[in-house]
């Protein structure tokens, strides 16, 4: 699978992005997708992810409660709403799919786990 990141942009604290991921291919809904971040000098984190059945998410503890992953099967899309944004969630936003995940757990996290990656989308909070 192909995937192609955007909505990315400048906004300032306390604002909202929402970032899109357009997936080539049929089988979309067989891969878990998720989201990933990467700041200047630090190493790639692990942001939210969305099983590929029955609708259950996963987030870092960073983002709980601001973002919120989901995904359009239909569409082929999947999405990252960011609200209340923070000056450290400032970073190159990656999204990712895999369908080695039966189910969602703390090994969710590690970007080894993923096979597919965009090319990424730059997210700069202002303060």
């Amino acid at each position: 699978v192909q995937l192609q990141a955007s909505g990315g942009g400048l906004v300032q604290a306390g604002g909202s992005l929402r970032l899109s991921c357009a997936a080539s291919g049929r089988t979309f809904s067989s891969y878990a997708v998720g989201w990933f971040r990467q700041a200047p000098g630090k190493e790639r984190e692990f942001v939210a992810a969305f099983s590929r059945s029955g609708g259950s998410t996963y987030y870092a503890d960073s983002v709980k409660g601001r973002f919120t992953i989901s995904r359009d099967n239909t569409k082929n899309t999947m999405y990252l709403q960011m609200d209340s944004l923070k000056p450290e969630d400032t970073a190159i936003y990656y999204c990712a799919a895999s369908s080695a995940f039966r189910r969602l757990d703390p090994s969710t996290a590690r970007p080894d786990r993923w096979a597919y990656w965009g090319q990424g989308t730059l997210v700069t909070v202002s303060s």
